[in-house]
């Protein structure tokens, strides 16, 4: 198996021992890493507001995509992580803004923190 690392100054850095995303071979399977609602330039959240976290960390993923040569369409599954359940049906609504029908599988995971103190984190894994 070989992997490629998938990197883009479109997202933000890691902030931790990881890679924006992996590639494997073989019908190219991407695994991309959480993505948080943070600026690309700065570094720092986009807002404390939820709703403009959770599209920012949309939008970062989908830079992410992007940079492995993938669309919003090549989501298979997604991961999304709230500090808050009572926001799933916002977190929900945005989704359904944003990701093509046929949607991809998701979970959803109600957590205690998430890094630079978000909100909300959304991981994915495409097939292109």
């Amino acid at each position: 198996m070989t992997k490629q690392i998938i990197h883009t100054d479109a997202a933000p850095a890691a902030v931790g021992p990881y890679s924006q995303a992996v590639a494997v071979s073989s019908g190219k399977t991407v695994y991309l890493s959480g993505q948080i609602g943070l600026e690309p330039g700065t570094g720092e959240l986009v807002s404390e507001n939820f709703e403009g976290q959770v599209r920012q960390s949309f939008a970062n993923m989908q830079a992410v995509i992007e940079a492995a040569g993938g669309t919003l369409e090549n989501i298979v599954k997604l991961t999304l992580f709230l500090t808050d359940l009572s926001k799933f049906a916002s977190a929900n609504a945005i989704m359904a803004d944003i990701i093509p029908q046929p949607f991809p599988a998701r979970s959803t995971i109600g957590v205690a923190a998430l890094p630079k103190g978000a909100q909300f984190e959304v991981e994915a894994v495409i097939v292109i």
